[in-house]
């Protein structure tokens, strides 16, 4: 019941004309992101966060998960229309999807991914409204050595349960690492790794290195793809809208399974690319009829978008109740809210309890609104697709460049900017990913200062990480998901091996 009350606070601190006004901006902003191709969420929110540098922490912050959620659902657009998925997680949904555009029921399959985006949405954020309260009062009574052991679990979970190489994902982590030690040490006071350099005393500015990685990247990687669209033209119409709906119960338990597949992964960083698949291969294997997926069964949109979008929603429970993201566009929103002078963890959840539950209050009123303007401007949103990328490019880099340099007001950023959209171009090229580099960047100042004073606490003993139950388990599983793929193979050799 408290839940309940706190989160009628949140909408009566979200229900002013500003802030709807900057919601539905941001859903159109979103959405417009969303179809275009390899733009989608983080990109999105890294690009358009230097908007918000003027506005309070709540509307801020609304408007930013507005982006978000409006390119969740803009992504289904260039997936079913296109059979281009505008976010990686999408193309468990061209399967079926565009196979039903090409059969002329684009507005069945748009309306089910709309629907079921919002479903998996939904389910997570009553998740975020019931378990982060809780998260965050016990998070309350966690030291320096707690603290560590939880980022090393973030750490080693991103290694041990990520789809990427490991060996790529090590390399990707150790570069986040090393850049987030540029500049003052916290503890000591020292200049680390500045090279004479005046215009790196103040760090590695994690804005400017996710609007290189995400936005300039993406760009180069467009350019050189040349992407010519031709799709299916689509309208939603409200006798479409109602035929669908009718079939939602049909499938609750795939909404169900997907909806739970989705939460685990997006608290875990599983991720939402590997929600979606395995919403996808699960509601495949559990049905009557698996021959008819990948040939325009609806089932086969429902499952990859619940699952996908109730992983990216839940990736937002440990960073507001932890401080730790739980995907690359958590991590961009944490560092938003580090810029406005919050931090997020367990003293959040005290200290600015009109932020918090404004903002979850945002979520839910963000879904209604983003479903609601999704269904009715189809037709609009896909006729940007027709526009020309030459004529959409320097748009972009304009307004990166821009929010770059207005982070710090320093030209340097900019050539920072650039060196990192480099970066993540190359790495994109080679299959390293990116979402490791982002969360070293933004945890690996916190994780070596608790580090560092764990051993000024204890004396150099690395066994404080073992000197209470709740430490000791946490770093305990940290290792075990650290070697997770090494024991998984042990495992499967002790049973194959016969008695």
């Amino acid at each position: 019941m408290e839940a309940l009350g706190l989160l009628l606070y949140g909408f009566s601190v979200l229900l002013t004309w500003k802030t709807l006004a900057l919601m539905l901006v941001g859903l159109v902003l979103g959405i417009f992101v969303g179809v275009l191709p390899g733009l989608g969420g983080p990109n999105g929110v890294a690009i358009l966060l230097p908007l918000t540098f003027t506005m309070d922490p709540t509307s801020a912050i609304v408007m930013l998960s507005c982006i978000y959620w409006g390119a969740l659902f803009g992504g289904a657009i260039t997936s079913i229309l296109f059979n281009i998925p505008g976010e990686a997680w999408s193309v468990a949904t061209t399967f079926d999807g565009y196979p039903m555009a090409q059969q002329g029921r684009a507005a069945e399959a748009l309306t089910a991914a709309f629907t079921s985006s919002f479903i998996g949405s939904l389910v997570a954020v009553l998740l975020i409204t019931f378990l982060a309260p809780g998260i965050a009062s016990f998070a309350l009574q966690f030291g320096p050595p707690e603290f560590f052991a939880v980022y090393l679990l973030t750490f080693c979970s991103f290694v041990g349960l990520g789809r990427e190489a490991k060996h790529k994902t090590l390399i990707s982590m150790a570069l986040g690492l090393l850049l987030s030690g540029v500049g003052m040490d916290t503890v000591s006071g020292q200049l680390r790794m500045t090279f004479g350099s005046a215009d790196l005393l103040r760090g590695v500015n994690f804005l400017v290195a996710v609007i290189g990685l995400f936005g300039i990247s993406e760009i180069l990687l467009t350019m050189e793809e040349r992407l010519a669209l031709r799709g299916h033209s689509a309208r939603i119409s409200l006798r479409v809208v109602w035929k669908v709906w009718r079939e939602l119960p049909r499938y609750w338990a795939t909404l169900l399974r997907s909806s739970i597949i989705g939460c685990w992964l997006g608290i875990t960083p599983g991720g939402a690319i590997a929600a979606s698949f395995m919403g996808y291969n699960l509601a495949k294997r559990f049905s009557k009829d698996k021959e008819s997926f990948g040939k325009g069964r609806i089932e086969g949109v429902f499952a990859p978008e619940t699952a996908a979008h109730a992983s990216g929603t839940s990736a937002l429970l440990p960073m507001l109740a932890l401080g730790i993201p739980g995907s690359g566009t958590a991590a961009i929103l944490l560092g938003g809210l580090m810029v406005w002078g919050l931090n997020p963890g367990p003293l959040l959840f005290v200290e600015h309890k009109e932020f918090v539950w404004g903002l979850i209050a945002s979520m839910y009123l963000g879904n209604v609104v983003g479903l609601v303007l999704v269904l009715s401007t189809v037709p609009l949103f896909a006729a940007v697709l027709r526009v020309p990328f030459a004529a959409i490019a320097p748009m972009i880099v304009v307004s990166c460049a821009i929010g770059a340099y207005a982070i710090q007001n320093a030209v340097f950023d900019i050539w920072l900017m650039v060196g990192f959209g480099v970066v993540g171009y190359v790495f994109k090229k080679i299959d390293i990913p990116l979402a490791p580099l982002t969360l070293a960047l933004v945890l690996g100042n916190r994780a070596e200062d608790a580090f560092r004073l764990s051993m000024i606490g204890s004396a150099g003993d690395l066994r404080v990480f073992w000197s209470n139950g709740l430490v000791g388990s946490v770093t305990t599983l940290a290792l075990v998901l650290l070697f997770w793929p090494l024991l998984s193979r042990v495992f499967e050799r002790m049973r194959a091996t016969p008695a």
